[in-house]
């Protein structure tokens, strides 16, 4: 045979090896897949199981509790609710406002309102009159009023007083006008009776607070260095928005106006402080009619503290003279002021006891008295010196804004907090500054203008 018939054959003999080997793979493939496909799956299993019963119980469902019956109010709830519904319509929320332009002058952009901060304040009478405080609406030349009913009104400024941070501003009410407030007395508080407080604080409008009558006749600086006297303090919750609002007593009458706080945050720490009803009715007639507070004035400088010392100590009621102003009424008709004697004790001089037909046993009836005075018109000053009641004529000085007093007698100045003293444990430490610029040491009354140093002292 042929070496080409032999690798022909050799060819032909190796094909059919091959197709012979594909036809059994293939065959033992479809083998194999018949298998699977005839084995019972998981799911075929289960689904051959006979579906099982329902329960028959029904499904329980959350449904709301049963309230539970609560019963009458207490009566001293009820009188809280009944104090705050009443005296609710009187209470104002005040914002301020003023129109900022275009920082690049562009005229097409124009100008737009901006907030500029928020207060509270209270109906005073029905000519639409609201009583708010001086910082609140100082220096804005744009306020609104917004009533409890949602009405909102542009506000005009009628008067301000920065001495004892008081403004009036008056609203054009129209249809009906919120009742006013009752006005109690801040001259017979008690410290431990209950105190409301009712304002807008951080913009929470008409919220109310509860606490009591703290102290009396507290002194208060305010970050313009300017001293408050006689102001009430309290630990009801008193914010920033509270400012002008109302502080009442257990029977709705207004007892004073809420002013500052004393608070290392900037929110209530239990301690703040109004502006008392007495001072408030004194002032706000003469801001509704002339627009400033401006009493007359004698020329004294007086301490309230010091009256009640003398009171007790030596039995005598009325206004001690602790010194006297150059050039006013009190110096050029020889009133003696009272001086500390070589042992440190005090040696009274003259003692205010009358003005005219009032009897005066305190400063707040003094300034009382001198508030229905006009500047220039003459009175007479009954004085109690070396144990005798004289009377003493002099003429009423106009108040002075804007001269500076240095009494003719000092005493020494208290010692200062701990927020203003050095920490002497590391003397390289910077001071100590105030929390939230609030500063609680008492004023120096020998070491101030005279605008702030005139008989200011107020119960």
């Amino acid at each position: 045979m042929k070496l080409s018939q032999k690798l022909k054959m050799f060819a032909l003999a190796t094909v059919a090896g091959a197709t012979l080997a594909g036809v059994f793979a293939g065959t033992a493939l479809h083998a194999q897949n018949s298998d699977e496909k005839s084995r019972p799956t998981e799911e075929t299993k289960s689904s051959d199981k006979k579906p099982a019963k329902k329960s028959s119980k029904p499904i329980e469902r959350a449904k709301p509790r049963e309230i539970a019956p609560r019963g009458p109010l207490t009566p001293r709830e009820a009188a809280v609710v009944k104090l705050f519904e009443t005296a609710r319509e009187s209470v104002v929320f005040i914002t301020t406002s003023d129109i900022s332009s275009d920082s690049w002058g562009d005229p097409r952009l124009g100008a737009r309102r901006r907030t500029r901060g928020s207060g509270s304040g209270f109906v005073w009478d029905d000519k639409g009159h609201i009583i708010t405080n001086h910082h609140v609406v100082a220096s804005a030349p744009v306020a609104s009023v917004r009533l409890s009913d949602g009405r909102v009104y542009k506000a005009e400024l009628v008067g301000s007083d920065p001495t004892h941070d008081i403004a009036v501003l008056r609203i054009k009410v129209e249809g009906k006008v919120p009742p006013a407030l009752p006005i109690g007395r801040s001259g017979d508080l008690r410290v431990g009776q209950t105190a409301f407080a009712i304002g807008n604080p951080f913009s929470l409008d008409w919220t109310l607070t509860r606490g009591v009558v703290s102290a009396l006749d507290r002194d208060f600086r305010t970050r313009t260095g300017r001293v408050m006297r006689g102001l009430i303090q309290t630990d009801a919750a008193v914010n920033p928005g509270n400012s002008g609002g109302p502080l009442l007593d257990s029977a709705g009458r207004l007892i004073g106006i809420n002013t500052a706080i004393y608070s290392p945050s900037g929110a209530s720490a239990g301690i703040g402080f109004a502006v008392p009803v007495d001072v408030v009715n004194r002032v706000v007639p003469q801001l509704i009619n002339t627009g400033r507070y401006a009493p007359p004035i004698i020329g004294v400088s007086i301490d309230p503290r010091v009256d009640a010392f003398v009171a007790r100590r030596h039995k005598i009621k009325g206004v001690v003279v602790l010194g006297l102003s150059p050039g006013l009424p009190a110096e050029k008709v020889g009133l003696k002021p009272a001086r500390t004697g070589s042992n440190g004790d005090l040696e009274l001089g003259d003692v205010i006891v009358g003005l005219d037909d009032k009897k005066i046993t305190k400063a707040s009836e003094l300034f009382a008295a001198l508030d229905f005075k006009s500047p220039g018109q003459e009175v007479i000053l009954k004085i109690l010196r070396d144990g005798k009641v004289i009377d003493v004529k002099l003429t009423l000085a106009e108040r002075r804004v804007d001269a500076t007093y240095r009494p003719t007698r000092t005493r020494p100045a208290p010692r200062t907090d701990r927020y203003t003293r050095p920490d002497r444990r590391t003397p390289s430490r910077p001071r100590r500054t105030p929390p939230r610029s609030y500063d609680s040491q008492p004023e120096r009354y020998d070491d101030r203008e005279y605008d702030d140093y005139r008989e200011d002292f107020r119960e």
